[in-house]
């Protein structure tokens, strides 16, 4: 009895921390009358906010809010009381964009927020960005010589990673030079054979990585790789500290000076990672894609762009695009150089047009799928439309507009979906 009582008194300490933490109690939304979210320009969308506790509307609550296009907010309201926690709000626009209402509920000393982001015309939105007469000659002659020096892989087996049906190997290559390398993660189906390849590219920052094993395990060859040339299975402390010292700031790195602009050798390392998944026996020699968010879905635009073995892109809430829009007042793509810089360095402004993934969707020849958030305050839902309406391959739109820098699970599965399908893996 003493033992079984000791049991029952252990579980019910522990399930404290056992339970999940799943949502909040507090919830702003902010909702459209159109179901689609989209409208003509010059129509007006009509907004209904509701603050809940429990499900139930919130009396008396103060709430901040501001209202117009997409950072460039024209009405900023404070301490706003809605007695019976809502509020009705219209906007429009004359111009194809996205018009955002943002609200900020105060409930005992915390903020609780929701935001609404209609689309007015987006499919005729279209990019500012001009494209350098040598653009092609820039990344071709890149290209060329960082393929003069051989890839020189090393391979090492991470027996802890591995599956009945994946085996899992960090490796590493030469980048654009000697004693420049990319680390990434491999993962490799056990059973001898042929199979279409994947590549992922990373979003923006450092982590380590742990490698695809479950689209591995479909059957496919799936190289996961980071940017910074240092290996990605270090303790994640690692990362953290050059995050902050090293790495800080690495997107702005000689924006003014393409030849050294540090995304030089990031889209070099990306395009050479093809020539490494092409090197390896088990590749069938026909299926190879690229995938990635964020940054990672600037890189999936480059990639696709200047290899023609790509055969298949799907970039997710893609950044790094149209950055020059900023210069007439409009919403610009991460990390956002110009906004709000009254006399931008010209020179800044031609050497960005390198790196913008307008220039590189412009030349996409390959089927992509697209998939974006129209509430998403780091990459605006216009510059992700700009790249979709200036892509002249076959493509596929996939817009899930409540999200904003991050995933839903449905749009993750539609994603892994639409990968197997152009590996034929479905």
């Amino acid at each position: 009895m003493k033992r079984t009582s000791l049991l029952l008194c252990l579980v019910f300490a522990m399930m404290p921390a056992m339970a999940q933490i799943i949502g909040k109690n507090i919830v702003v939304t902010v909702t459209p009358d159109h179901k689609d979210w989209n409208y003509k320009t010059g129509e007006k969308a009509q907004f209904v906010v509701n603050v809940r506790k429990s499900g139930t509307l919130l009396d008396n609550v103060s709430v901040d809010y501001e209202a117009g296009p997409v950072m460039y907010p024209e009405v900023v309201k404070k301490d706003v009381v809605l007695k019976d926690g809502t509020m009705k709000w219209s906007g429009s626009m004359k111009t194809p964009g996205f018009y955002r209402l943002k609200v900020t509920a105060h409930v005992e000393g915390k903020d609780y927020v929701g935001l609404c982001t209609a689309g007015f015309s987006p499919e005729k939105i279209m990019p500012a960005t001009k494209c350098p007469d040598d653009f092609d000659q820039f990344w071709g002659d890149a290209l060329q010589q960082a393929r003069k020096n051989a890839l020189d892989p090393h391979l090492t087996l991470l027996s802890d990673r591995c599956t009945e049906n994946v085996n899992v190997y960090e490796v590493n290559f030469v980048n654009n030079r000697p004693g420049s390398r990319i680390f990434g993660i491999l993962c490799v189906p056990v059973k001898p054979g042929k199979y279409p390849a994947l590549l992922r590219v990373p979003g923006a920052g450092a982590r380590p990585y742990g490698g695809d094993v479950y689209t591995a395990s479909q059957g496919a060859i799936v190289l996961e790789i980071g940017i910074h040339g240092i290996p990605v299975t270090m303790p994640l402390s690692f990362y953290e500290y050059i995050r902050e010292s090293a790495l800080d700031g690495y997107w702005e790195t000689n924006l003014d000076q393409p030849d050294k602009n540090f995304y030089k050798r990031v889209v070099v390392g990306a395009v050479r990672s093809v020539d490494y998944i092409a090197s390896l026996p088990q590749w069938n020699g026909k299926d190879v894609g690229v995938t990635g968010a964020s940054q990672g879905g600037f890189l999936s635009l480059a990639v696709a762009a200047l290899d023609k073995r790509i055969t298949f892109l799907a970039p997710v809430h893609d950044a790094m695009c149209d950055y020059e829009i900023a210069l007439q007042k409009k919403a610009c793509g991460w990390p956002h150089y110009f906004y709000q810089v009254e006399k931008p360095d010209q020179k800044k402004v031609e050497g960005a047009r390198y790196y913008d993934g307008i220039n590189f969707a412009r030349r996409v020849e390959c089927p992509g799928w697209y998939s974006f958030g129209y509430n998403d305050e780091v990459v605006p839902p216009s510059s992700a439309y700009s790249v979709y309406n200036v892509v002249n391959a076959p493509k596929t739109l996939s817009v899930y507009q409540m999200t904003g820098h991050f995933w839903y699970q449905e749009q993750w599965d539609e994603w892994e979906n639409w990968l197997l399908e152009q590996m034929h893996l479905r």
